[in-house]
């Protein structure tokens, strides 16, 4: 079997591929086309023209759909998971998932409201995305320290807060710097008095797009696993859709209060 068909592991590895060509396939067409600068243009200011607005407005959306579907596996996967042992606290679980959530309706405004179009409500769902999607890899490396060897090895807990770390330290100045940027053309000089700040707030905020890409690349693996119950019978979690995992829960609900 190939390893995106075990279990549900498909799901970060499109998200992550999908994420990734999001950012890269815009910049480069507005490249190509003059439309941004060569030198850390906003990841925004890359799908702020047609036709590559179109494309980024689409790519992200997409994005957005396989970061719900790939946040609410790893939330019951935590739960499934911590269920019998308690290691790590449901709302501490539940609010990571509220976190991821926000994070991905975040990107779908982003997508939906250009930022030359509708500058304020674009802003505004980046903040969210941002902010949401930061608290999100930290809680979650927070859960895996706790659930560790059970749910990751150390080596990725590690990692994993590591780029938790390195999102939350980008995040201030994305935003700090980004304050002291009035410019709102696309093209930038070295002259404008406001240019150090647009380049330390861009350059972070690519740093914290690519972090939650780097983060999400850590849940690959532990998709990839099956949970057996202590009362002897076998709870595969992840499937190819989430009908089944709703049906296998069902399933494994009803058969625990017959033998009981």
């Amino acid at each position: 079997m190939f390893w995106f068909r075990q279990g549900l592991c498909f799901l970060p590895a499109f998200l992550v591929v999908w994420s990734s060509c999001t950012f890269i396939v815009s910049y480069i067409i507005a490249l190509f086309r003059g439309d941004v600068d060569i030198i850390f243009p906003y990841i925004s200011d890359t799908g702020a023209n047609p036709p590559e607005s179109c494309i980024f407005g689409l790519m992200t959306f997409i994005s957005s759909c396989a970061g719900t579907a790939t946040i609410y596996a790893r939330y019951k996967y935590v739960e499934r998971l911590t269920e019998q042992n308690s290691l790590v606290k449901p709302c501490l679980n539940k609010a990571g998932l509220v976190f991821g959530l926000a994070a991905c309706f975040g990107m779908c405004i982003v997508a939906t409201f250009q930022e030359t179009a509708v500058t304020p409500v674009h802003d505004f769902g980046a903040l969210v995305f941002f902010v949401s999607g930061v608290l999100y890899i930290i809680l979650q490396s927070v859960i895996s320290l706790q659930a560790s060897p059970y749910d990751s090895s150390i080596c990725v807990c590690r990692f994993r807060l590591f780029i938790a770390i390195v999102a939350g330290v980008a995040f201030f100045p994305t935003v700090i710097c980004a304050y002291f940027v009035k410019q709102t053309t696309l093209h930038r000089h070295t002259s404008d008095k406001d240019y150090p700040f647009h380049i330390a707030s861009a350059v972070c905020e690519w740093i914290v797009a690519f972090s939650f890409v780097c983060f999400f690349l850590t849940y690959i693996d532990d998709f990839k696993v099956s949970i057996t119950s202590q009362k002897g019978f076998h709870f595969l979690l992840f499937s190819k859709s989430f009908f089944f995992v709703f049906l296998q829960t069902f399933k494994l609900q009803v058969r625990t209060e017959y033998e009981d």
